[in-house]
């Protein structure tokens, strides 16, 4: 006889978290809010903060998890979809409604300052965890030697950076000229 284990659902989603991300998520949003609200003073940016270090310290480490999950999947292209735009597309519209249903809505400044962080964060996140770092469970080594190794992968991630963006114009023009020879030979 076949026997299925049965989980909650609740089980399998902590089964994916990731504690190390949930701690650094937590603490590095809490305080881009905290910088984005201090032009406007703390009225009511308290409660931004303390709602936003309540909630990411409980999904980030879900959101990291999923996209731990997403470096296994057998097509590159779609985990990265999955790791970049996904997974932090989704916690931005949650963490949007979760603001506005504790009646503590972010200003729009503060907003859009976790929106870039959080696209910065997920690309980093996929630059470091395709090289061992920020995992947990298998394949996951200490916080400590996640940090020993952060200072090369940092330098690392900015200078693959500027070599893609310092590149993309002559990408770009390779692409249109292209375009334009195949449009020229029909």
């Amino acid at each position: 006889m076949n026997s299925v284990s049965r989980t909650s659902p609740f089980a399998q989603a902590l089964g994916f978290w990731n504690w190390k991300c949930a701690l650094l998520s937590a603490s590095a949003r809490s305080a881009v809010y905290l910088a984005a609200m201090a032009r406007t003073g703390l009225r009511g940016g308290l409660s931004n903060v303390l709602v936003e270090m309540a909630y990411v310290t409980l999904t980030a480490g879900l959101y990291a998890g999923l996209q731990q999950k997403a470096l296994d999947f057998r097509n590159r292209l779609v985990g990265n979809l999955a790791i970049v735009p996904g997974v932090p597309g989704l916690a931005q519209a949650l963490d949007w409604l979760i603001h506005r249903a504790a009646g503590a809505a972010a200003p729009a400044r503060a907003t859009l300052a976790v929106c870039v962080f959080a696209a910065l964060s997920a690309l980093f996140h996929l630059y470091v965890m395709r090289r061992g770092v920020f995992l947990t469970g298998r394949g996951g080594g200490s916080l400590g030697e996640d940090f020993r190794r952060i200072p090369r992968l940092a330098a690392g991630f900015v200078l693959s950076s500027a070599v893609f963006l310092g590149a993309l114009p002559a990408r770009l023009a390779r692409t249109a000229d292209a375009a334009a020879s195949a449009e020229l030979a029909a």
